[in-house]
């Protein structure tokens, strides 16, 4: 008898839980509402066999619970009730099977003249391409992936020399304009999911995955990866932000092509000899870094990075926050660089100061810290070097008590706490590992031995 209650009393409160909860789906923000529709179907017809199996347990257990002077009945075999089971196994089964087979028929089948998106993922980050005004791609190759290369853009194919490269983790859309999502992995398995638009596919190395969608409604939506990719799988985050035609155009312009990324802005390092007067005033004039101005070392750390934080401050990703001090000195001096051509002077001016490590300032234990580095180095590197693939700066050989001061900004989220600041996000969210200030002190302390 007490089993025959408590199963009652699961099943009254999961109605209760399912009728009073709060949570419920992300509101539906693509064309996608079939999806919901077959969910819906499947949640009723198991929710409906859940209960009729709980509440027929829970009378059996009552009408054939064991009486003085009972004896059990042998039935081996009632053709009547196995074909009523039959008969509604089969047509729940079918009631689940059956929308959903109507919705992948149509899942496969994209528009004509849908847009066309590339999404890149990588551990631990994405990235997009987007074709020309031809409105073809060029071919890609995953032999040419390279520092330079990201994409793996072929050099020989013309069509691609106008596609559109977007290295940022945010991707925009036209509202009301169908969308093929061509996905394509740059190592592992990885997912591509927006939870509102109710549709998401397996990137699989080695081939080209697709699916397709029509935003809805105008706003920023979350890009998660749905498919357990590695030890940042969590922290792989990124942006769709669907708008207006008009504000489209002008994102897609405001975007680098091919051509234009390979032709780049060349730093002049003789004119950023004089553009650098005002950073050596903190930083120092061989940018050795100087403790008593909190300006950390440049010299040494790698260009594309250097432009990163610049373009950061001037983006305002950077040195906003409140308690971010000197973050916020920073930010005005950075408006200085009024143009790309000024940052990439200055940074070719850099590149030319010698590098010396600076003296460790920070007291840890070197081999407790290997062990929390080991993370560290699936970005970094294992000798701290820095990857730009993965958006990971050098550490090995700068400063360390800058180091310890930006984890702790990251681990407080002074830092990366901008909603477009994607990889200080995911940075921010494994340094919210390091829990107290010894564990950042012992990996810092390793670094100083790289």
């Amino acid at each position: 008898m007490p089993l025959a209650v408590v199963l009652i009393l699961l099943v009254v409160g999961s109605l209760v839980f399912h009728f009073l909860s709060p949570w419920t789906f992300t509101p539906l923000a693509s064309n996608w509402s079939q999806i919901d529709d077959t969910i819906d179907i499947t949640f009723w017809v198991t929710g409906f066999v859940f209960v009729a199996v709980n509440i027929f347990m829970a009378y059996a257990i009552i009408k054939y619970r064991a009486k003085k002077g009972g004896r059990a009945v042998y039935d081996p075999e009632n053709k009547k009730l196995e074909l009523w089971l039959t008969v509604f196994t089969t047509i729940g089964v079918a009631a689940m099977l059956a929308p959903g087979l109507f919705v992948w028929a149509k899942f496969v089948n994209v528009p004509d003249g849908a847009t066309e998106v590339e999404a890149l993922g990588q551990q631990w980050h994405w990235s997009y391409r987007l074709p020309g005004e031809d409105g073809k791609f060029g071919n890609v190759n995953a032999r040419l992936i390279g520092a330079d290369n990201p994409f793996g853009m072929d050099p020989a194919d013309p069509l691609g020399l106008d596609d559109v490269l977007v290295s940022s983790a945010e991707l925009h859309l036209p509202v009301d304009v169908p969308v093929k999502m061509l996905l394509r992995s740059k190592d592992v398995l990885h997912n591509f999911t927006v939870a509102q638009f109710r549709v998401k596919m397996d990137l699989v190395p080695g081939m080209e995955t697709y699916m397709w969608l029509t935003p809805t409604e105008i706003g920023t939506y979350e890009v998660l990866c749905e498919e357990l990719c590695g030890i940042a799988h969590f922290a792989m985050r990124g942006a769709v932000v669907v708008e207006s035609q008009a504000d489209y155009e002008k994102w897609l312009a405001s975007n680098p092509t091919w051509a234009e990324t390979q032709a780049g802005v060349q730093g002049n390092a003789a004119v950023g000899a004089a553009q650098y007067a005002v950073c050596a005033a903190c930083h120092g004039q061989q940018g050795e870094g100087l403790l008593a101005l909190n300006a950390p070392k440049i010299a040494g750390q790698s260009g594309w990075y250097l432009k990163n934080q610049i373009h950061a401050y001037k983006d305002g990703l950077r040195g906003v926050h409140e308690d971010d001090i000197y973050g916020r000195q920073m930010a005005p001096m950075a408006n200085i660089l009024a143009s790309d051509e000024a940052i990439s002077n200055v940074v070719a001016h850099i590149q030319t100061l010698p590098d010396k490590a600076p003296p460790a300032t920070i007291e840890g234990n070197p081999q407790a810290g290997a062990k929390t580095y080991a993370v560290c180095a699936y970005c970094h590197g294992g000798n701290g070097q820095g990857i730009q693939a993965m958006n990971a700066p050098r550490l090995a050989g700068m400063t360390d008590w800058y180091l310890a001061r930006q984890l702790n900004n990251f681990r407080d989220g002074v830092r990366g706490a901008h909603r477009r600041d994607y990889y200080g996000l995911q940075m921010g969210l494994i340094g919210a590992t390091l829990k107290d200030d010894q564990k950042i002190n012992d990996v810092i302390a390793y670094i100083n031995t790289l």
